[in-house]
């Protein structure tokens, strides 16, 4: 809110300000001097990566600024990056709003990345029929790691949930537990443990703010605090168009479909300049793929295994390697593709099935290039004066061995010469070819 004294400007010259500040400045903040308590709610319901961490950092620092009493993040998600998720957790720790972690609506879950961020909120709550936990670390695709790299990931993980879990009063062990050995746990598991792992069981937002109004919580840094979302106003946070944009690419499949949809939109373009439309299309899904390709862990090698797998597949047109070209860049695509995504968690790596459909498909289309290439080396000219060996033609005059005459062909008179007798009127088709004398013989 703007408050201040006159300016003593003239009255039509405060009136045009005013109205700039009125359409220009937001309205009063719902904040603590508003009346009733404001609780602002973010729903995420996607992997953990570094757009839904800067959607969630960006939700907790504006209910700082606006002094709300509470931020409610509506959790449901597979997982997702362990950097990302500790810049979440770290900025929920500092925060001034008290922060609440819901996990809803029935039959969501909030597993490995998700369980970390749940267990470090101020208040921990689940929907019936929820579960949290499975928070083992796993190398790239799900494979299992050497036992030394696996027990550090897990130890380093586990000692994380045990500070956190201790720190905010709830179940450290069952915290280890559910990162070394992988467990999950129901929302009554989970509110039943002694002590809990969550601090409540709701059915719905409205719900868990009846219950938790008048609670007194214990934050982070010791002191206590006691809630007030009686009555209060529910203000929904949305992403911005960029975090939704990217939030929508920036899944590894999908990304990994603009990347190969771009390169083929642009191969067609170049192989047809003027097309206009593929090159359109390709410099937009490039544009896409390389946005989202910045928020996701991408391995270089694994890029630039693509893009020379593609490079093989294009040169195969050109150069007669007898498909050599072409498995070596079939090898290519597969090992690239499948090293393009650096990361951990199983939920950012590409689908198999989608990387074979894809090579399989750029192989394809690749096989039928070639054939096309080949057919018109293959195929007789039909423009030009090679075009018209195997044209016939009307001698004009006759042609007999040691005398040339004149032919018509395509309506031009040629000079001719003949092996054989050839009648003026009578037909001859066209042997060959020696600068401007056609070389006939009676058709």
């Amino acid at each position: 809110m703007l408050t201040g004294r006159g300016s003593g400007l003239p009255v039509p010259v405060s009136a045009v300000l005013a109205l700039i500040v009125a359409v220009l400045v937001p309205g009063p903040s719902f904040g603590q001097g508003s009346g009733s308590p404001v609780v602002y709610s973010a729903e995420v319901e996607s992997i953990i990566h570094p757009v839904s961490a800067q959607y969630m950092i960006d939700t907790i620092a504006r209910a700082d600024a606006e002094q709300a009493a509470l931020v409610v993040f509506t959790l449901r998600t597979p997982g997702g990056l362990v950097d990302s998720t500790r810049d979440i957790v770290t900025k929920m720790i500092a925060a001034k709003t008290p922060i609440a972690v819901f996990v809803a609506p029935s039959g969501s879950r909030a597993a490995s990345a998700g369980f970390i961020i749940t267990i470090a909120a101020d208040i921990a709550a689940m929907a019936p029929g929820t579960h949290i936990g499975a928070a083992h670390p796993v190398s790239g695709g799900g494979a299992v790691m050497d036992e030394t790299t696996s027990k550090k990931a897990a130890e380093d993980m586990a000692a994380y949930a045990r500070t956190i879990a201790g720190t905010r009063g709830r179940n450290a062990q069952l915290a280890e537990r559910a990162v070394l050995e992988s467990k999950a746990f129901t929302e009554d598991e989970a509110l039943k443990a002694t002590p809990p792992l969550i601090d409540e069981v709701a059915t719905s937002l409205e719900d868990l703010l009846k219950k938790l109004d008048g609670r007194a919580i214990r934050r982070f840094d010791g002191r206590s605090e006691t809630l007030h979302t009686a009555q209060s106003t529910v203000v929904s946070v949305e992403m911005t168009l960029r975090q939704r944009i990217l939030s929508a690419v920036a899944h590894p499949n999908v990304a990994y479909l603009l990347l190969s949809l771009g390169t083929l939109a642009l191969t067609i373009e170049l192989w047809n300049p003027g097309a206009v439309l593929p090159g359109v299309v390709g410099g937009l899904s490039l544009l896409l793929a390389s946005f989202a390709l910045q928020v996701l862990p991408v391995n270089y090698a694994g890029l630039l295994l693509l893009l020379f797998g593609l490079l093989l597949l294009a040169l195969e047109i050109k150069v007669t390697s007898y498909g050599l070209l072409t498995a070596g860049g079939v090898v290519s695509l597969i090992f690239g593709s499948l090293m393009l995504i650096d990361s951990p968690a199983p939920e950012l790596q590409l689908s198999l099935a989608l990387v074979l459909s894809v090579v399989l498909g750029f192989t394809g289309i690749a096989a039928f290039l070639v054939r096309l290439a080949l057919t018109s080396q293959r195929a007789a000219p039909v423009t030009g004066i090679e075009g018209l060996i195997g044209e016939g033609g009307v001698a004009l005059e006759p042609i007999s061995p040691g005398v040339p005459g004149r032919m018509r062909v395509h309506g031009e008179i040629w000079n001719a010469r003949a092996n054989e007798p050839i009648a003026s009127g009578e037909r001859a088709t066209v042997t060959g070819i020696d600068g401007l004398t056609l070389t006939v013989r009676r058709t």
